[in-house]
């Protein structure tokens, strides 16, 4: 497994994480604990040694299921777990709140939920701008000079947001989402973080399965499956972007002897993106992990794949539809 150090920490992860939203059952149809726990499992025997969790994935759900499968594993101190803060819930409804007071909440609750005294990476889940952004800083910074935390995160971050942060505390590692199909960091967030020394950390590698290769239009989402409100699973948009996997599979295919979900994975990698997050629920999924490492997609084929989208995907659209809503003070 290709390793990374964590920008200004002496963290060293897997430059594949296991992203663990799906494990929490909510928005994706449910989960299944035992299996989780194995999925958990499968990805540390292969070297994954970066897990992706937050409260909010399942309302405390994913960093339980996350907590027990590490101590159930052991070898905590080469574990990294990543979790977030900063995303409150009521009856079912998630809105943002970065108050100091939520976030010295939160991270009791976090640890309690994992099993453990400490968390490796702490994202803000998502930018609150009814606190100003040095105060929730200044709360993070706490955390990581208190050894609570080893690494501050930012996810879902503007670059002028992360600008603003960092008056107050460092910024080590910024997760946005990134893959094939959204790309719209590549103009401000990631020659920002570049220029800043910043981790980045991907999320949505493969797009909500549409990069999975196992994504088909008879494909039927269930329950609070968050794909029924997603517009690229909608109508002639979802046909297109259907379309477009299928030509990236084939040229994958062709010149490298790759499936499309390692092919999108490595893509990520390359990209100048330090780690990439791999969603799965089964240890089945993680069967494609080797496959990923050891090799890149050269420049001709990055343009061979930017020309697909270009010719297949008429009406784009980001990942702007899962954006939590700001807190209402007045209620």
């Amino acid at each position: 497994m290709e390793l990374v150090n964590i920008s200004g920490t002496d963290l060293m992860v897997s430059r594949v994480a296991l992203g663990t939203w799906a494990i929490g059952g909510w928005m994706w149809g449910g989960t299944d604990e035992k299996q989780s726990i194995k999925t958990i499992h499968m990805a540390l025997d292969k070297g994954i040694n970066l897990i992706d969790t937050a409260p909010v994935y399942g309302f405390g759900l994913s960093e339980k299921i996350a907590g027990k499968a590490i101590k159930e594993y052991g070898n905590r101190d080469k574990i990294n777990i990543a979790t977030k803060v900063a995303l409150e819930w009521k009856d079912g409804k998630v809105f943002r709140n970065s108050t100091p007071e939520r976030i010295e909440k939160e991270v009791m609750a976090s640890l309690e939920r994992l099993q453990t005294d400490y968390i490796d990476i702490y994202f803000i889940h998502w930018p609150d701008s009814l606190v100003p952004f040095e105060k929730t800083a200044e709360t993070m910074k706490k955390l990581l000079d208190d050894g609570v935390i080893r690494a501050i995160g930012v996810s879902n971050y503007s670059a002028d947001q992360m600008n603003q942060f960092r008056k107050a505390a460092p910024i080590h590692v910024c997760q946005p989402p990134y893959n094939i199909f959204e790309r719209q960091i590549e103009d401000n967030e990631k020659p920002y973080c570049h220029e800043h020394k910043i981790t980045m950390m991907a999320y949505g590698a493969l797009c909500r399965g549409l990069l999975s290769g196992k994504m088909s239009k008879n494909r039927a989402f269930k329950g609070d499956d968050l794909r029924k409100a997603d517009p690229k699973f909608q109508g002639e948009r979802f046909d297109q972007y259907l379309a477009a996997a299928e030509k990236i599979r084939k040229m994958a295919d062709n010149q490298y002897g790759k499936d499309l979900l390692s092919t999108a994975i490595r893509w990520v990698l390359d990209q100048g993106i330090e780690i990439a997050i791999w969603g799965a629920r089964t240890p089945e999924q993680l069967k494609p992990v080797d496959d990923i490492i050891g090799w890149s997609l050269n420049e001709a084929d990055k343009s061979i794949i930017d020309d697909i989208l270009v010719k297949t995907i008429k009406n784009p659209v980001g990942p702007e539809f899962m954006a939590p809503p700001e807190r209402d003070i007045n209620k």
